[in-house]
């Protein structure tokens, strides 16, 4: 068997500084991907998160069957939005917010193994193609977030003569639901053009 592939020891996308803000370059990616709308404390949330996990395992397994190819299952994402980008970052009125929750898998899955995997109905196998983002590690309950968020669009964005596109990503370096609010560990990526 080949290399165990861990993207949070490998790829710079998965790394972030606490208090600082770095532009990194995102290839395209594909995830395990589930929709959703409202608030993260809901029951349809964590009926997503219920739905990605043993799909990803799954998933794994076949890859080292069929493949001979291991790799650690990545953490959990998040994309956010709202059409009332202030009901996100300083508002925070989250019956209002719309979420894909995601996984990701590497490139050498493809949609036949993924086809073949046991309990996908509802997860889909998709890419996503970011670019360039800015990204920065908050560390602490994610009520948190939006001074941090605040500082990113309205301060560092436009500082760097760039300004926002796509939605806003969250990746989860630990699992949120058996982490303290104050030890938790999230990069915060906004994908970005120049102005």
């Amino acid at each position: 068997m080949s290399e165990k592939l861990d993207v949070k020891k490998s790829w710079d996308a998965y790394r972030a500084r606490h208090r600082r803000f770095d532009i990194v370059d995102v290839p395209e990616l594909q995830y395990l991907m589930v929709d959703g709308h409202g608030d993260p404390n809901s029951a349809a949330f964590a009926e997503a998160v219920a739905a990605l996990y043993p799909v990803a395992y799954r998933l794994r397994s076949a890859s080292r069957r069929a493949l001979d190819r291991d790799y650690v299952v990545p953490p959990l994402e998040g994309l956010w939005w709202a059409d009332d980008m202030a009901s996100f970052t300083t508002a925070r009125d989250k019956s209002r917010w719309d979420w894909t929750l995601m996984i990701l898998v590497p490139e050498w899955i493809g949609a036949a193994l993924f086809a073949g995997v046991e309990g996908s109905d509802g997860v889909r196998l998709e890419a996503l193609a970011e670019g360039r983002c800015v990204q920065t590690l908050h560390v602490g309950s994610f009520d948190d977030e939006g001074p941090v968020l605040a500082r990113l669009h309205d301060e560092v964005i436009p500082g760097h003569g760039l300004v926002p596109t796509g939605r806003h990503h969250e990746i989860y370096l630990g699992d949120f639901r058996r982490v303290p609010p104050e030890r938790r560990r999230t990069i915060l990526r906004q994908p970005v053009r120049a102005a």
